[in-house]
């Protein structure tokens, strides 16, 4: 059973019944697998059972929390209702309040308004982990669960452009290195750049289409999933298995040339020619991210975005896993590359 449809289950058969006449949110969200849906077999041999986080007033929590540990039933459709979770072992009923849970989760909370420092610091996944999943009830007092999720579904449309600059500025970077490095017989080389820049490609075609990039382990299959995007992954799985440099440009100008395309569609910037051309006097094929990039930067109406180095949101500068996890280190990191006030 896919964990999104054994937690709603949960939360409606052995969950709600507990916490009647209580005011409170319920949801799956946050970490997990299986909030976004990427959950198989294989996920359930760690971390694994039925859960649900409630949110409810500070003041009831310790009170609520008592009343449903007291009162679950050992197991569930098969799974036990208490289990190792993250190194401890709890039942799979989490009960917190909202706007402290948002604050560790992304180092605020949403629904009070959100800096450009806000956007531009949290992660991707959180992001992810936070907007998808489900909410099997919100009934919280002066703006719930549903309130947060909305003010995080996607970027706003300034906020937008910087962030798809700052990719294409990625991709502008390196886009003529796996021909270089293959051209003076560093195959390996031309390889990892190459698998770099197919990252970058893949990240940028989610942010296209107004989807958080997962972390790496699912950043694939969040690709495989977005629609029209089978076209994409051919030309970067021929990249990926490519024996030449050659090879290897070609199926990279081939996304590069479906990247430009989409950009065009999506009308946030001036359209840009979408052909591949040559890297100045040298024989390597290059779409000009910066072409792009400097559009996109032009389309900016707000003069506090239209100043940012084009660096990026916090997953574009830091590839950390201790970093991203870390809400206080991932704004610190953000303001300081970019000169916004912590």
């Amino acid at each position: 059973m896919p964990g999104i449809e054994l937690s709603r289950a949960f939360y409606g058969e052995v969950v709600a019944p507990l916490v009647a006449g209580v005011a409170h949110s319920a949801a799956l969200i946050g970490p997990g697998s299986e909030v976004l849906a990427f959950d198989t077999a294989r996920s359930a041999d760690h971390d694994w059972g039925p859960r649900v986080l409630v949110f409810t007033d500070a003041a009831l929590v310790g009170e609520v929390e008592a009343k449903i540990a007291a009162a679950l039933p050992e197991r569930f459709r098969g799974f036990d209702t208490v289990f190792d979770y993250h190194g401890s072992r709890r039942p799979g009923v989490c009960v917190r309040e909202l706007g402290g849970w948002l604050v560790e989760r992304l180092g605020f909370d949403p629904r009070g308004g959100m800096s450009l420092l806000d956007w531009l610091s949290a992660p991707w996944q959180s992001l992810a982990e936070v907007t998808a999943g489900e909410v099997f009830h919100d009934g919280l007092d002066g703006g719930g669960l549903e309130a947060a999720r909305a003010a995080l579904r996607w970027y706003p449309e300034d906020v937008w452009r910087y962030v798809l600059a700052c990719q294409w500025r990625r991709i502008a970077q390196e886009e003529p290195f796996p021909a270089r490095c293959g051209e003076v017989g560093d195959g390996l080389g031309s390889a990892v750049v190459g698998a770099r820049l197919a990252r970058e490609v893949m990240r940028l075609a989610l942010l296209l289409r107004r989807r958080y990039p997962p972390y790496p382990k699912w950043l694939g299959s969040a690709l495989a999933r977005l629609p029209g995007s089978a076209e994409l992954g051919e030309s970067l799985g021929e990249a990926m298995a490519a024996r030449s440099w050659r090879e290897r440009e070609r199926g990279l100008s081939a996304a590069y040339g479906r990247l430009a395309a989409l950009q065009n569609r999506v009308a946030l910037a001036e359209r840009q020619d979408e052909r591949v051309r040559g890297f100045h006097d040298r024989p390597f094929e290059v779409i000009g991210g910066d072409r792009f990039a400097e559009a996109l930067m032009s389309a900016v109406s707000d003069p506090v975005i239209r100043a940012l180095p084009v660096v990026g949101c916090v997953d574009q500068l830091s590839d950390s896993a201790d970093l991203l996890l870390a809400p206080r280190r991932a704004r610190a990191a953000t303001a300081a590359a970019l000169d916004l006030i912590y």
